[in-house]
């Protein structure tokens, strides 16, 4: 690969992780809002509402898309130097929110310090329940993702992208209600409920982005005339 091409790779890989890192501190920040969203009509699950999820769900799909797509492009590495730095980006964006909830609000503040805290109060609980669900759920899917590829000999791409989402998926569902039920963010009642609509909801969610990979993936080989299971070295 000459120089120009290196530098378009390495430039391509910046905004993939910047994406990926803006995603998951904005799933950290709303996450306290929930809605309904019925694409079965009214059916329930232990008597809640079959898809009664976090607004903060809503970017976090894209999370799993872009490591699967940089896993396949640039290889695991790089896959776990962004879901690292994603990490140290959500811990660091809750500090700044802790430090703003200690400052004093001024009387003409268009917000005052009770509407403040009740918006971002939870978040540093909330950040650290999804930290570690999302740490060991992230390091799940780059790996499993990478054993279906060396099975495969890099063929089968859906294989590899469906297998490490569905199982990252339910290890992040799982473990972040539990947490956040552990932390009394959420009343243990909803636990089953959430989990659940959590999960089928993210299932729904991987489905339509499985053609997004092959298009991105297709597209990045034929830019950088990649062959099947060929990597980008960045360094």
């Amino acid at each position: 690969m000459n120089a120009k091409d290196q530098k378009l790779a390495f430039k391509i890989y910046l905004y993939l992780g910047a994406l990926f890192i803006t995603s998951l501190v904005v799933s950290n920040l709303i996450f306290q809002k929930f809605f309904y969203w019925y694409p079965f009509g009214d059916a329930t699950v232990f008597g809640a509402p079959l898809f009664e999820v976090s607004v903060g769900i809503l970017p976090y799909p894209i999370t799993f898309l872009i490591t699967d797509l940089i896993s396949e492009i640039y290889g695991k590495k790089k896959a776990n130097q962004v879901v690292t730095a994603g990490i140290f980006a959500s811990f660091f964006s809750m500090g700044i929110v802790m430090v703003a909830i200690l400052v004093p609000a001024i009387a003409d503040s268009g917000i005052d310090d009770a509407t403040f805290t009740k918006v971002f109060g939870l978040s540093p609980l909330g950040v650290l329940a999804s930290m570690l669900a999302y740490l060991f759920a992230q390091y799940v899917d780059i790996s499993i993702y990478h054993f279906w590829k060396k099975l495969t000999n890099g063929k089968m791409l859906w294989l590899r992208n469906n297998f490490s989402t569905f199982s990252s998926q339910l290890i992040d569902t799982l473990t972040v209600v539990a947490l956040l039920c552990a932390f009394d963010v959420l009343p243990w009642d909803k636990f089953y409920g959430l989990v659940i609509s959590g999960f089928i909801f993210k299932i729904i969610i991987a489905f339509f982005d499985t053609p997004l990979l092959y298009l991105f993936v297709y597209l990045l080989r034929k830019r950088f005339n990649l062959n099947v299971n060929e990597e980008i070295q960045l360094d």
